[in-house]
């Protein structure tokens, strides 16, 4: 148990990707099957995985996202998609996304997330990967080996997030 929680406690989101080294197909598919095993609302598991690998692709997407634009360096990037219909869609993509970004930084993968739900790009990278009119864009995640490991960004205290309860107990 210790070393899951050692690898949820030491994540960093990475922008710095080593371009060199590529990362092999079969961890690619066992981050998708992390994510594909994450919780879902009903079981209904509502959303596609689409990883890309080629760089004039990830090129392409890096132009469209504004904040993603070291998407050109990651050796992959995974947009996550649900279906517009699953009642809880979003919330389910996100949890996939979590398991994927915690199984990749196990592999010694950097991640970063790139906020996808109806922003100003996502039609865009919907058009891009040829998405269907029943999905919708939840996440796009960047994926490589880092070029170097971020400092800790400061975080909340426990004491300030953590109530027993409800919100009274300060």
């Amino acid at each position: 148990m210790k070393e899951v929680l050692q690898v949820i406690k030491s994540r960093r989101s990475v922008r710095a990707y080593d371009e060199t080294k590529e990362i092999p197909r079969e961890i690619l598919e066992d981050l998708i099957d992390c994510g594909r095993l994450a919780p879902s609302g009903y079981n209904r598991q509502p959303w596609v995985f689409v990883v890309i690998t080629e760089s004039e692709k990830r090129h392409a997407l890096a132009e469209l996202c504004p904040w993603g634009r070291f998407l050109k360096e990651a050796r992959a990037a995974i947009g996550i998609f649900y279906e517009k219909d699953a009642e809880t869609g979003l919330e389910d993509a996100c949890a996939a996304a979590e398991n994927i970004i915690i199984a990749a930084w196990a592999y010694g993968l950097g991640t970063c997330w790139i906020n996808s739900h109806r922003k100003a790009h996502s039609e865009a990278v919907k058009r891009l990967v040829h998405c269907p009119d029943n999905f919708e864009l939840a996440v796009i995640l960047a994926v490589g080996y880092p070029r170097e490991i971020p400092k800790a960004p400061k975080k909340k205290e426990l004491s300030a997030i953590l109530r027993w309860e409800d919100f009274s107990s300060a």
